[in-house]
């Protein structure tokens, strides 16, 4: 059978379009996490460490209890219109938080935020409408898309901040997402059933041998542990940002700016090398590894401001190399018949991993201090890299 060569245009076309909008997903969560921190200790009642995780995690929370229902609801009733309903609980979640300063209400907000939880469907509607050859492409793509989208907001959530404040980053998330509603409709291709025939002939694997899979397993821990690690450290970084550098929160950008790029530049060799050479799974643990090395960093070095952006710099490498790496491999592995309920698990991990590192993180920040809040997220990446160490299928080509 002749394969065609590169993506067509259609594939192209969806495969951007929809990683575009799992970006803005992604945005309502990083937008506010260089700066929500310190926006929080002028509110109201001067919340405490922990309900500012909680606020943060909140997102998670809801994330994971409709992820995994949404993204078994797209495998039956269709992709589109669980997107559709996703964005629309995604949008009203941003302006109850926009509206109000209060801490309570912004963690109502936050929770309604998360139970758009399209992620799961996304994903499996950008597998509808790619061919198999060019599926790891086009979720290469939307793992690339979170990647910018995350350094796009520690750049741009200072400059926001000073423009329209917080209230009105959330508000823009909420407009933001009824737009996508237009480009879902209008932009995104409805796939034909081809793909849904070929699955209705396959028997659907369990959802209890879902969960057994044991690479797939693997794979849902590295991105709980990523992501509870992230909201974990994003609540005491900004702080220590601007104690040790004696800067505004809205100079921040003037960090974080020179250290994503350099962090982009120096990762777009490692990836070519590992693809040239064939070498993904020793660069996606090795990874795992720097991660590990950038939290011990963290702890000791967090009341250093050079320390702090050297930190800074070893972690966005590990974590852009990660979270680019995770979607294409879950669509690999995933069972073709089950893949919306497969993402769905993946993704419900991920929204757990937000919701445990923001409260965990939260905690004990409140109780323990900046150190402590580093050595959890060190212990995550010592598991992490242990399952993948003593499990030598984890990231296979």
């Amino acid at each position: 059978m002749k394969i065609e060569q590169g993506m067509t245009p259609l594939e192209i076309r969806s495969s951007l379009s929809l990683a575009s909008i799992y970006g803005l997903r992604m945005l309502g969560m990083f937008l506010i996490l260089p700066i929500f921190a310190i926006y929080a200790e002028g509110l109201p009642g001067s919340p405490s460490a922990f309900q500012v995780g909680l606020a943060l995690g909140a997102y998670g929370l809801t994330q994971a209890l409709f992820q995994l229902p949404f993204g078994m609801l797209s495998d039956r009733y269709g992709r589109k219109n669980i997107i559709y309903i996703g964005l629309l609980l995604f949008a009203l979640g941003s302006f109850v938080s926009g509206y109000s300063d209060d801490i309570n209400i912004i963690i109502l907000g936050r929770a309604i935020q998360g139970a758009g939880a399209i992620s799961a469907a996304i994903t499996a509607l950008v597998a509808d409408l790619t061919r198999d050859e060019h599926r790891t492409k086009a979720m290469a793509m939307i793992g690339a898309t979170i990647g910018i989208t995350f350094a796009l907001s520690l750049m741009g959530a200072p400059v926001l901040n000073r423009l329209i404040g917080v209230p009105g980053i959330f508000m823009l998330t909420g407009f933001l997402s009824l737009s996508a509603i237009l480009v879902v409709r209008f932009v995104v291709p409805t796939p034909l059933n081809i793909n849904t025939s070929k699955t209705l002939k396959e028997p659907a694997p369990s959802f209890k041998s879902i969960l057994k899979n044991k690479e797939l397993s693997r794979l849902n821990f590295g991105i709980f542990a990523l992501h509870a690690a992230q909201m974990a450290m994003f609540i005491v970084v900004p702080i220590a940002l601007a104690a040790s550098g004696g800067m505004d929160v809205n100079q921040h950008w003037k960090v974080y700016l020179p250290v994503l790029l350099s962090s982009f530049v120096f990762m777009v060799p490692i990836i070519i090398v590992s693809e040239k050479f064939n070498r993904a799974k020793l660069v996606f643990i090795s990874s795992i590894f720097l991660m590990l090395i950038a939290q011990l960093m963290f702890g000791i070095l967090i009341n250093v401001f050079w320390g702090l952006v050297a930190s800074l710099f070893v972690y966005f490498v590990a974590f852009n190399v990660l979270e680019a790496s995770l979607p294409s491999l879950i669509s690999k592995i995933a069972p073709p018949s089950a893949k919306g309920t497969a993402i769905g698990v993946y993704n419900t991990c991920q929204s757990l991993g937000v919701f445990f590192g923001g409260l965990l993180g939260g905690f004990l920040a409140d109780f323990g201090g900046s150190f402590s809040v580093f050595s959890f997220c060190a212990i995550l990446m010592t598991l992490w890299v242990g399952f993948c160490i003593f499990n030598a299928s984890t990231t296979r080509n």
